[in-house]
C-alpha cells in the first residue's frame, strides 16, 4: 500500500519540531501575515529559514499558508512575501482567493501552489480549472463525503493531488467562511483573527421579556448551540486511502507541541501499521483512540465523510484525560533531564510519550537539575529537573500525567 502523506500543523517552532519527531511527512505554517491563524506563534522570516533547514534535513516538506482573503491594497505585499518564501525554499504555498492564486501563478511561477479548503472545491470542474491554471494540489472542501471524493478522484488528472482534513476542530460555517466573529467581536475569521464565538455558551431570550434568559438544556456543562464536534478519522484510514486522498491533514495551528506530538504520533503509528496489514491496524486502534483522548479535544465525530454529521453541533468545551507534565531534554543511564510544564509528585504514575508509543512509570525521585536538591514535588514551569526514567527517551519526548480536572465525554 502506498501511504498518503501525513501533514501536521506547525503554529511555531516547538510544534514543528514535535511534528517532525513524531512522524509527520510534511508541516504547514504561516508568517505573521497572510495566514488564517493570526494568533498562532507563526514564523518570522528568520524562523522560517531555520524551519526549512530542519524540515529539509529530514527530507520532509514545509507548506506556507497564504490563504487570507486579501484586499487589493494587500496584493503587492502578498506577492513579495510569496516571492521571498519561494527563494527560501518553501515546498508550496496554500491560497484560497482566486485573484491571489492567478497573481502568484503569473508573478511567482516557480512557487508550487495548493488550493486551500477555504476555496470550497466540491466538484471536478472547479478542481480542473485550478489544475489547468497550474495548481498542484486541492485541499478539498470539508463538506464532501468519501463517496463523492472517490467519484471526484476518478474524473481528475492523476498528477493533481487531493488533500483532506482527518482530525481536529471543525467550523460551523461552510468551509470556514464565517462572519459571526466579525459581527460579535470585530475580529474577522477570514482575516485570520476568528474569536470562535460559535464555541460560546448561549441562552434564549423572548422578545417581550427582555433580560429573562432561558437556558436550552443539553447537558450539565451548559448549552452549546453552535459548537461543532471535533473530527476524528483515525479508524477510517483504509477508506480515506481507497477514496484517493494523497495527503491527510491534521488541524491545529493554535495547539501546543504536546497536542501535535500526541495526534501525529497516533496517526503515524496507525498508518505504518496499516501498511503492514489491515488486521494489525484494526487490532491497534483501541490503543491509538485512547491516545487521542489524552490530548485536548471536544467530542469526536466523522464530519461529512459518511453523510451530514449527526450531531454537527452541541460539543461542549475541551477535555483531555492526561496533561502535559514535562518535556525531555536528555536521557542517559536511566535518568532523564526534563523541562517542567505542570506540577507532579514523587509517587505519581506518569507516562513517557515517544514516537514508539507511551510507557508508564512511577516517579521514584525528583532532583533539581541546577542545585542537586531533592524535592517531593515541583511546580514552577520552565524549571529543569532530573527523574529516574526506566525507558529510553530522547530530546523532544514528553511526560504526561492524569488530568485531575478531566471530565469524561
Amino acid at each position: 500500500m502506498d501511504l498518503p502523506e501525513l501533514l501536521a500543523p506547525a503554529g511555531g517552532m516547538a510544534q514543528l519540531k514535535a511534528a517532525l519527531r513524531f512522524g509527520a511527512d510534511a508541516v504547514y505554517g504561516a508568517l505573521p501575515a497572510f495566514g488564517l491563524r493570526a494568533f498562532a506563534g507563526n514564523f518570522t522570516w528568520e524562523e522560517l529559514e531555520e524551519a526549512l533547514a530542519l524540515v529539509h534535513a529530514e527530507k520532509k516538506k514545509f507548506y506556507l499558508t497564504l490563504n487570507i482573503l486579501p484586499y487589493q491594497d494587500e496584493m503587492d505585499a502578498l506577492k513579495e512575501a510569496a516571492r521571498r518564501a519561494c527563494d527560501l525554499g518553501v515546498d508550496a504555498a496554500l491560497v484560497s482567493d482566486l485573484g491571489a492564486f492567478l497573481m502568484l501563478r503569473r508573478e511567482v511561477p516557480q512557487l508550487p501552489l495548493h488550493i486551500s479548503t477555504q476555496a470550497n472545491t466540491l466538484n471536478a470542474e472547479a478542481a480542473r480549472f485550478y489544475f489547468d491554471q497550474g495548481a498542484e494540489r486541492i485541499v478539498l472542501a470539508r463538506e464532501l463525503s468519501l463517496q463523492r471524493i472517490g467519484e471526484l478522484r476518478k474524473q481528475l488528472p492523476e498528477t493533481l493531488a487531493l488533500e483532506a482534513f482527518v482530525h481536529g476542530a471543525m467550523c460551523m460555517s461552510y468551509s470556514g467562511r464565517c462572519m459571526l466573529s466579525d459581527h460579535l467581536t470585530g475580529r474577522g475569521g477570514n482575516r485570520g483573527a476568528c474569536a470562535q464565538p460559535c464555541r460560546w455558551e448561549y441562552a434564549l431570550m423572548e422578545k417581550k421579556r427582555p433580560g429573562e434568559y432561558w437556558p436550552i438544556e443539553e447537558d450539565g456543562r451548559g448549552t452549546y448551540l453552535l459548537s461543532a464536534y471535533d473530527l476524528n478519522m483515525l479508524s477510517h484510514l483504509p477508506e480515506l486511502v481507497d477514496a484517493g486522498i494523497s495527503s491527510l491533514k491534521i488541524e491545529g495551528r493554535m495547539k501546543t507541541e504536546y497536542y501535535v506530538a500526541t495526534v501525529v504520533g497516533a496517526y503515524r503509528r496507525a498508518l505504518d501499521t496499516l501498511k503492514e496489514s489491515e488486521s494489525a491496524y484494526r487490532a491497534l486502534l483501541p490503543e491509538l483512540e485512547s491516545e487521542l483522548r489524552k490530548a485536548s479535544h471536544r467530542a469526536f465525530n466523522t464530519g461529512f465523510y459518511f453523510g451530514p454529521p449527526t450531531p454537527m453541533a452541541g460539543a461542549a468545551g475541551f477535555t483531555q484525560e492526561m496533561e502535559y507534565v514535562a518535556r525531555v531534554e536528555s536521557w542517559q543511564d536511566g535518568r532523564a533531564t526534563l523541562r517542567l510544564k505542570n506540577r507532579f509528585y514523587v509517587g505519581d504514575t506518569l507516562e513517557l510519550l515517544c514516537p514508539a508509543g507511551s510507557f508508564p512509570f512511577r516517579v521514584e525521585s525528583i532532583t533539581l537539575a541546577d542545585t542537586g536538591e531533592a524535592r517531593d514535588t515541583v511546580s514552577i514551569a520552565g524549571q529543569r529537573v532530573i527523574v529516574p526514567l526506566p525507558h529510553p527517551a530522547a530530546e523532544g519526548d514528553f511526560l504526561r500525567g492524569p488530568n485531575r480536572n478531566h471530565q469524561a465525554t
